[in-house]
C-alpha cells in the first residue's frame, strides 16, 4: 500500500492459530492471577507514564508467563517488551508507523495488531502480523474507539476472508453472554477484559468462558 514503510526483513514469529480465551489485563497482579487458573494467552495493557512501574510490570507478567508456559503479550511499550523478553507486543493502528517493527522481529517477539475494518486490515496485513484483533465487534466502555461497532456480521465476513492467512482475535464488548456467538463465526480467540476483571467469582467465570472454547 501505499507510503507504508516496508514490513521488516525478518518475519515475525507465528504464534497458535487458535490463540483461545485472551484476557486483555492491567497489571502483573491479574496476569499472574489468570495464568494460575489455566489461561494460556494473555495481555498486560498498562496505562502509567511511570517508567520503574511498568517495568516491574512487565518484568512480573513476562516471567509469569514462562513459568506457565503461556503467550503473553504486552500492549504498546515493545521497547520495554523487548528488554524484558516478552512473548509478543500488541500495537494499534496508529503505534504500528512509529514503532521499530524490524527490532520487535528481531528481538523474536510476536506482533499482534488492531484492525477496524477492511482498510486497516489490509494496512495490517502488509507488515505481515502474528495476529489481527477484528473490532470493536460490540460497543465497549474500557477504550474510546475510532469507529462504530462492527457486528456479528461482519466478523464472520472477515474470518472467512482471512482464515488461514492469519490468526484471528475478536475483540470489543466480549462477556459470556456473547462469546458462543462469537465463536460460532469460527474465530479462534476472544479477548476479553471486564468479563474477567469485573467477574464476582474470577475462577468461575474463567472456567465458564473456558468451557466455551472447549464446545
Amino acid at each position: 500500500m501505499a507510503n507504508l514503510p516496508a514490513p521488516p526483513s525478518k518475519p515475525f514469529p507465528h504464534c497458535p492459530d487458535r490463540l483461545g480465551l485472551y484476557p486483555v489485563l492491567p497489571s502483573a497482579d491479574w496476569v499472574e492471577r489468570v495464568l494460575d487458573h489455566g489461561v494460556k494467552t494473555t495481555q498486560l495493557r498498562r496505562k502509567t507514564t511511570d517508567s520503574g512501574d511498568l517495568k516491574q510490570q512487565i518484568e512480573r507478567s513476562v516471567a509469569a508467563g514462562a513459568r506457565h508456559y503461556a503467550q503473553v503479550f504486552i500492549n504498546d511499550h515493545w521497547r520495554e517488551a523487548i528488554k524484558a523478553g516478552a512473548y509478543g507486543v500488541h500495537l494499534g493502528q496508529e503505534d504500528v508507523e512509529t514503532a521499530d517493527l524490524n527490532a520487535i522481529a528481531e528481538a523474536g517477539l510476536r506482533l499482534g495488531l488492531s484492525t477496524h475494518g477492511y482498510y486497516e486490515m489490509l494496512k495490517a496485513l502488509h507488515f505481515k502480523p502474528s495476529y489481527l484483533a477484528l473490532g470493536a465487534v460490540f460497543p465497549t466502555t474500557t477504550k474510546v474507539m475510532p469507529t462504530a461497532p462492527q457486528g456479528l456480521s461482519r466478523l464472520t465476513r472477515y474470518v472467512r476472508l482471512l482464515d488461514g492467512v492469519v490468526p484471528l482475535v475478536a475483540i470489543g464488548g466480549i462477556d459470556g453472554s456473547v462469546l458462543r456467538q462469537i465463536l460460532s463465526t469460527g474465530v479462534g480467540s476472544a479477548a476479553v477484559v471486564r468479563a474477567v476483571t469485573e467477574a464476582a467469582d474470577v475462577p468461575a467465570a474463567i472456567s465458564a468462558l473456558q468451557h466455551e472454547f472447549a464446545r
